[in-house]
């Protein structure tokens, strides 16, 4: 299956089961930047339930921006306070320090183009995981794909993923019970190097 798929900020599970099962990947680069999306935004486990982990960005006085234009607002400290709520959420889980150094950088580096940051959240994990995946980038945007399987929808956070993937052990879980379809740092810090047999065990099908 080859698809294309938007590059998301630490992308949720439904965004890596599609990834590791294609064949081939376009990252969709060419489109215009809209509000309460993926692409600024993740969600993980915390100790009160779900949490939003929002990347401040500058919006364009134009009605239109195209995603790979937008730069991150670095007024705010959002590296530092993203880091903490990733230090409180998952520090007692089985394998956050095993990972934390590769992360730790992108939390500490200055980052200037939201677009550029998240394909560097990507490679961090990818490294993580020890995938390699067959990817390219879009060079003008398409509405209608006509040779690739269409997940650019998964950007939406507004619209929860209707896809049911199998349940693992979270951190809080006893406490909250399980929250599906989180970042793939929850996958990552709970399940470790199992983290990619489950993402390939899944299956995930196009609207």
């Amino acid at each position: 299956m080859n698809i294309i798929i938007h590059p998301t900020y630490f992308p949720n599970i439904a965004h890596f089961v599609s990834m590791v099962n294609a064949k081939e990947i376009v990252f969709e680069t060419d489109d215009n930047f809209l509000k309460q999306t993926y692409r600024n935004r993740t969600y993980i486990y915390g100790a009160n339930g779900k949490l939003a982990l929002n990347i401040p960005v500058i919006h364009s006085q134009k009605n239109r921006q195209k995603y790979r234009d937008v730069k991150i607002f670095n007024e705010e400290k959002w590296q530092s306070l993203h880091w903490k709520s990733l230090l409180s959420a998952y520090r007692t889980s089985p394998f956050f320090e095993y990972y934390e150094d590769e992360l730790l950088p992108l939390f500490n580096t200055k980052a200037d183009y939201i677009l550029d940051f998240n394909f560097k959240c990507l490679e961090a994990i990818y490294n993580c995981l020890q995938l390699e995946l067959n990817t390219t980038k879009s060079e003008v945007y398409e509405k209608t794909v006509e040779d690739k399987t269409d997940f650019r929808h998964l950007v939406n956070a507004k619209k929860e993923s209707p896809q049911r993937f199998d349940n693992y052990t979270q951190v809080f879980g006893s406490k909250h019970g399980f929250i599906p379809n989180l970042s793939i740092l929850d996958l990552l810090f709970n399940e470790g190097p199992n983290a990619l047999n489950y993402l390939e065990s899944q299956t995930i099908t196009a609207q």
